[in-house]
């Protein structure tokens, strides 16, 4: 589904990832984990195209997508759901549902689905963007993602500032797409959860890939969470 090998980017002259590489077969859920500054959202925007790597490549079923614009990106089935959000927050709803969707052949998302999927967001599809809570905007920027019918959904910071109790329903919604086979790349803190959702995971440190290996593989190790994910 994805597949990035050797990616280096930056920031002009400050160098961020060094070879990263990695791999999301169809219907799996892979997390990207790390301590903050190695290079896991850098890493999200590079595969985007919002940032220009420097060197690697980035294929989405053999087609090279290094360097090319965000549309091409989104245009080859990668769909994002961005840390913080970013919902347009002078449009309701229902306008932030249907500005990016996108139809591939036969759409599994339309309205009626995400509204199914969030009943929330029914409720309140005719609120702007910015009338909603922190649990409702990062169920409407999933459900915008979903819109785009992606071959492969990205998170960046799934739950990030969200309340336990959404935190929980945010998570029971991915176990759902994973159960329909929705490949998943994730980027959150909350390990646990990550370990009972994830098939396997990858841990940067300083913009290389330290470790990977599988949810058994993670809990078999029990100072990897202490060496590279706790300050």
């Amino acid at each position: 589904m994805l597949t990035v090998k050797n990616l280096e980017a930056g920031y002009g002259d400050v160098q961020v990832l060094f070879g990263v590489s990695l791999e999301v077969g169809q219907g799996e859920v892979v997390t990207l984990l790390g301590r903050n500054g190695m290079g896991k959202t850098t890493t999200i925007r590079a595969i985007f195209g919002l940032i220009r790597p420097r060197g690697g490549a980035i294929e989405v079923e053999g087609v090279a997508l290094a360097g090319r614009p965000p549309y091409r990106v989104a245009q080859a089935g990668l769909g994002l759901v961005p840390e913080g959000r970013q919902i347009f927050p002078n449009l309701d709803v229902e306008e932030n549902l249907v500005a990016t969707a996108a139809s591939r052949g036969a759409p599994a998302w339309t309205l009626e689905r995400v509204y199914a999927f969030f009943p929330r967001l029914k409720e309140r599809r005719r609120n702007m963007g910015n009338q909603l809570s922190g649990g409702e905007q990062q169920m409407l920027a999933i459900g915008r993602a979903l819109m785009t019918n992606p071959k492969l959904l990205v998170l960046d910071e799934a739950t990030e500032g969200l309340a336990p109790v959404i935190r929980a329903e945010i998570w029971a919604c991915l176990q759902r797409l994973k159960q329909d086979g929705q490949s998943i790349l994730v980027i959150d803190k909350n390990v646990d959860a990550l370990i009972k959702l994830a098939d396997r995971h990858l841990i940067l440190e300083k913009g290389r890939i330290v470790w990977s290996g599988s949810s058994a593989a993670f809990v078999a190790i029990p100072d990897l969470k202490d060496r590279y994910l706790h300050v």
